[in-house]
C-alpha cells in the first residue's frame, strides 16, 4: 500500500484542515474521559489557491498554513493531514477471513481496480478490515480508500514547507465521521482559550479536530 488512511500512530499529531477557503490547524490533548484544545487557528486564503479540494500553488498554501501556526503557537510539529474531492475513492468490499497480510493486499489491488478509473500506478490505496460481514462470517467486510498520489503528495509538500512531518494522511470524510455529538461533547477549550470564541470556531473546525484525535488512536 502507498500511503497509510488507516495507519495508527502513536505520535501527538497537529490536526491541519487544508480546505478551498483556508487552513485550520488544531492541537487536542487528553482531559480526563474527554479532551481539550491546546491550541488552534484558522488563516483564509487570499486567491483562489485551492479548488474542489485540488492545491493549485504549493508556496502560497505553505505560507498560509505558517502563518496559522504562527498565530495558534504550537510546538507540534507532525502532523495529520486530510484528501478530500471527487479522487478520493472507498468502498467496503467482502473478502475471506484469514488472509494473511500480504494476501489481502493483493486481493485489495484486484478489488481496487475494478472501482478506480485511474491506473493504479498513479493511486495511494490503503485498506482496514471492519470485522465479520453480517452476511457471511467465513468473510470480513474490508474498507478500501484511494485517491491520486499527486493529492496526497502536494499535501506532504505544503506541510514540509511550513515545517511540518506528515505522519498522517487521512480522508476527510473519516475525519468528520470521527467527530460523533459524543466526541464533541467531550472536547472542551484548554488554558488560554477564549471560551466564547471556541463556541463561535468550533464547527468550522470540526476536520481538524477529526485529525487531531488520530493521536489517540
Amino acid at each position: 500500500m502507498v500511503k497509510g488512511f488507516f495507519r495508527r500512530r502513536a505520535d501527538t499529531v497537529l490536526g491541519v484542515d487544508i480546505s478551498d477557503r483556508g487552513v485550520s490547524v488544531l492541537e487536542l490533548a487528553r482531559s480526563g474521559a474527554g479532551y481539550r484544545v491546546r491550541a488552534y487557528a484558522t488563516q483564509s486564503f487570499s486567491g483562489r489557491v485551492v479548488v474542489d479540494s485540488n492545491i493549485l500553488d504549493l508556496e502560497v498554501v505553505a505560507q498560509t498554513v505558517s502563518k496559522a501556526l504562527s498565530r495558534a503557537q504550537t510546538s507540534i510539529r507532525h502532523a495529520a493531514v486530510a484528501v478530500a474531492g471527487p479522487s478520493v475513492i472507498t468502498r467496503v468490499v467482502e473478502m475471506e477471513a484469514g488472509l494473511k497480510p500480504g494476501e489481502m493486499e493483493q486481493r485489495v489491488r484486484g478489488e481496487a481496480d475494478q472501482y478506480i478509473p485511474y491506473p493504479l500506478d498513479e493511486v495511494a490505496i490503503d485498506f482496514h478490515v471492519q470485522g465479520p460481514s453480517s452476511r457471511d462470517p467465513a468473510y470480513v467486510d474490508v474498507l478500501l480508500a484511494a485517491c491520486l498520489k499527486e493529492q496526497v503528495e502536494a499535501r506532504e509538500a505544503v506541510l514540509a514547507l511550513a515545517g511540518l512531518a506528515t505522519r498522517i494522511v487521512d480522508v476527510e470524510a473519516f475525519a468528520l465521521a470521527r467527530m460523533t455529538d459524543t466526541v464533541v461533547a467531550c472536547i472542551a477549550p484548554g488554558s488560554g482559550i477564549n471560551s466564547a470564541q471556541w463556541a463561535a470556531d468550533a464547527q468550522e473546525l470540526r476536520v481538524a479536530c477529526g485529525l487531531a484525535l488520530r493521536s489517540f488512536d
